[in-house]
């Protein structure tokens, strides 16, 4: 992109001083001739600690951070759900140093990171660069009848694997060729180098969200998990009718063990070196743990991918995909635990990680779903278990083998997801554990764009938009000339556009909308919807409005998802073209489309200030418009002009405005405006999203005047509304707050007699895309005001 190779980056500004000196610690060869690349990524991290110290200072209407000890608290309580199990899981894990530090008190100004060139470290991966095979990721022309059987020993399995964790080291430093031709040597015959592919085309897909590299990623981890089945059944000699009962019999066994253990499969009484020789006792051979691991994780990938496809018959397949993974990792788990303190003779390192991995991963998705979907997702019989997922993941970090880089990445598309989701209620729990997983994945990996793109979304939820950004232009810079460049370039940059929305940059916004809508990236539909919004708010009417002629015909998503948001705008500019674009004014479709994405909580007390002001703007016009309208009507008996009938305009308007004042803490500012659109729901006929909208920000509100159980009911009621715009978003929000109200001890309680009229659904009334489908009394917080507020703006 042009503007990230503007003047402005090149002007020298003030260094970083840090007063504490450098970490010592130990990386692997490939990053130790790294260390000014090191440097820069650890500016990012350092300011970012510092910005959210300032950030917890500043904040002072916002829930105070917990201390150090406080998380430490948090951390051994984490390891002890369920009590034994957790107990055997947390004496291994070993004690990890992680250095915080200082940057000083004094406002400095950073110096955007430049990206450096990551050296070879040994002449034997120096050769790996001699030839590159095709950029796509394919695992084609794979005969299943010639896979051979793997009879290694674990130490003989370790040595075998140490190019794999030499390609794993070259995917996250950027050298995605290598990486790639590293692991064909093996992926046709052995599923551990398959799912060394798999993972690539799988970070692919959710780099792109497109629904070729979403199918291209599936076949690639297909294929690997018929290439461990395969393997598996060569050593243990199965029929087809074996295989169907071994398949019922471990999901019986899946069932059983789950709803026994607490999400954990079951423990079998541990041998002893005395036991095994006096019972003859055997375990599973380390190449069948080792498949069925591989077999596992291209299940759970799988599973991922089709979650993000967000439809029913997608869930369903997910859910089915996610037993198959549960199922053999609960194999190779019950297999480990009979092992005993002996595990180490019977099992290898990567293998035992991938356990970890695996188990802790499905814990931590499942456990961020909306009931709505996990009761489509699966017919599990036990409850997921966050803080189970986070001592696994934590543990397979430690032991910095094949799977550890992508645990980070779980990790922190957890932490930045799920406070991007409901930053209000989950920023300060999740920002700081955030740093600190991205400060340990940066010293084995400083130069790895996919940890460059989630510094930018770390530096996000901590209100620095400007490191963010610059975390975002450096990950683009790092990865030219490389199998990723185009995805990276575009994600980053759709990254930079929506930062430069929130800092009203909107002619720098719009620029980089129009660049992806020419490239064809995601939905040229939306991205050319973003282009008029920020053209609009720029004060190029005539151009937005040429913007907004294009989208009707650029709309066909397959994905799902985009389906959804391409229906909304599609509407939306429908609505322009009906009034002859007319009523652009009243409509401020760049501020909707920060909101309905959850922008606001991470713009600055400046920019909050300065949307208040637009919003409060646009209000008047549609008082101006009512008022010419009434006049008319004074004048005239029976005129041809209809009634005023802005309510949908105004709705959006006051919701907005409440949203902001919420961010900024005027929380009891914010009940008139909530009142109005409840009031009002009857009259708001074509923003069906708005009433449950309203519901979720009366929560948020009520959370902010520390009425933490009136919260947990507005956002049941919430949650009663169907069919309407951006549902699964709202649903997935209310659930994680819901989710936060259960663990601070606010269940959810019988509703108390009436006292003020209330919200009851009418037989015959009727509120387009959301019907309630349950009782509400409107409560003393949230009154109900007369009609005649609208004459507040006449």
């Amino acid at each position: 992109m042009s503007q990230n190779e503007s003047d402005e980056n090149k002007i020298s500004v003030e260094q970083v001083q840090v007063v504490t000196p450098p970490l010592s610690v130990v990386v692997s060869d490939d990053e130790t001739d790294s260390a000014t690349t090191s440097q820069e990524l650890r500016k990012v991290v350092d300011a970012l600690q510092n910005t959210v110290k300032q950030n917890g200072q500043d904040q002072t209407q916002s829930a105070p951070q917990q201390d150090e000890s406080s998380q430490e608290d948090d951390a051994k309580q984490a390891c002890t759900q369920p009590e034994q199990e957790i107990k055997d899981l947390s004496d291994e894990v070993a004690a990890v140093e992680i250095s915080n530090t200082n940057i000083t008190s004094e406002e400095v100004e950073i110096v955007p990171p430049t990206p450096g060139t990551p050296p070879f470290s040994t002449e034997e991966e120096a050769l790996e660069d001699d030839t590159y095979t095709g950029n796509n990721v394919t695992l084609d022309n794979v005969d299943i009848k010639l896979i051979q059987p793997n009879l290694l020993e674990p130490r003989e399995q370790e040595k075998a694997d140490e190019p794999m964790l030499r390609g794993i080291r070259h995917l996250f430093n950027n050298r995605f060729m290598k990486a790639k031709r590293l692991f064909e040597t093996k992926a046709s015959s052995d599923p551990l180098y398959a799912l060394g592919l798999g993972s690539m085309a799988f970070l692919k897909a959710i780099l792109t969200s497109n629904e070729a590299g979403t199918k291209d990623a599936i076949d690639v981890l297909t294929t690997t998990y018929n290439i461990a089945t395969a393997q598996i059944d060569l050593v243990t000699k199965k029929s087809v009718g074996d295989s169907i009962m071994q398949y019922m019999t471990s999901y019986y066994n899946y069932i059983k063990f789950a709803r026994a253990s607490g999400g954990l499969p079951s423990s079998p009484k541990p041998a002893t070196l005395k036991t095994i020789k006096s019972d003859q006792i055997t375990f599973a051979s380390n190449g069948v743990l080792r498949a069925h691991v591989a077999k596992a994780e291209s299940c759970l990938q799988i599973a991922i991918l089709q979650l993000l496809q967000e439809n029913v018959m997608s869930y369903v397949k997910c859910g089915i995909n996610i037993r198959r993974a549960y199922a053999s990792y609960s194999l190779v788990w019950q297999e480990y635990k009979r092992m005993g303190q002996l595990h180490h003779n019977y099992i290898d390192e990567d293998t035992l990680s991938g356990i970890q991995f695996g188990i802790g991963a499905v814990h931590l998705v499942l456990s961020s779903l909306p009931q709505k979907v996990l009761r489509v997702v699966s017919a599990f019989g036990w409850k997921a278990d966050k803080h189970l997922g986070f001592a696994l993941l934590k543990l397979c970090l430690e032991g910095k083998r094949v799977r550890s880089p992508m645990a980070s990445l779980m990790l922190l598309a957890y932490y930045t997801t799920l406070t991007s989701f409901c930053p209000q209620i989950l920023s300060d729990e999740y920002t700081q554990p955030a740093i600190e997983t991205l400060l340990d994945a940066q010293r084995t990996y400083p130069n790895s764009a996919f940890f460059l793109y989630f510094a930018g979304r770390v530096s996000r939820l901590a209100r620095n938009l400007i490191l963010s950004s610059q975390s975002f232009t450096y990950a683009i810079e790092i990865s030219k000339n490389e199998w990723a460049e185009v995805e990276v370039l575009q994600l980053c940059s759709y990254e930079n556009g929506f930062n430069h929305m929130m800092q009203h940059q909107w002619e720098e916004a719009g620029t980089l909308f129009n660049n992806l809508y020419k490239d064809r990236y995601w939905s040229p539909a939306i991205l050319r919807y973003l282009n008029g919004a920020c053209l609009e708010m720029a004060g190029q009417h005539t151009e937005a409005i040429l913007a907004y002629a294009e989208v009707p015909e650029l709309a066909g998503s397959k994905t799902h998802s985009t389906a959804l948001i391409e229906k909304y705008i599609i509407r939306k500019v429908t609505s322009f073209q009906e009034s002859g674009y007319q009523d652009m004014s009243m409509s401020l479709g760049a501020f909707e489309f920060i909101y309905l994405f959850v922008g606001f909580d991470f713009m600055d007390m400046g920019l909050l200030e300065k949307s208040i002001n637009t919003i409060d703007s646009a209000l008047e016009v549609i008082a101006e418009a009512e008022k010419s309208e009434f006049t008319i009507r004074t004048r005239e008996l029976l005129p041809d002009t209809p009634p005023p009938q802005y309510s949908n305009q105004r709705g959006v308007l006051l919701l907005m405005k409440a949203a902001l004042l919420n961010a900024i803490g005027q929380h009891k500012d914010a009940i008139i405006h909530l009142n109005w659109i409840i009031d009002q729901k009857e009259s708001i006929t074509t923003e069906s999203w708005l009433v449950p909208f309203a519901y979720w920000e009366s929560g948020v509100t009520s959370w902010g005047l520390d009425n933490k159980q009136r919260s947990r009911a507005l956002w049941e009621t919430a949650l009663s509304f169907n069919n309407y715009d951006f549902e699964y978003r709202l649903s997935m929000r209310v659930n994680l707050a819901i989710t936060k109200a259960e663990e601070l001890g606010f269940m959810k309680a019988n509703p108390p007699p009436p006292k003020h009229k209330t919200l009851v659904k009418k037989e015959g009334d009727s509120i387009e895309g959301g019907q309630p489908r349950t009782e509400y009394n409107l409560d003393d917080d949230i009154r109900r005001v007369p009609i005649s507020y609208i004459n507040m703006h006449l």
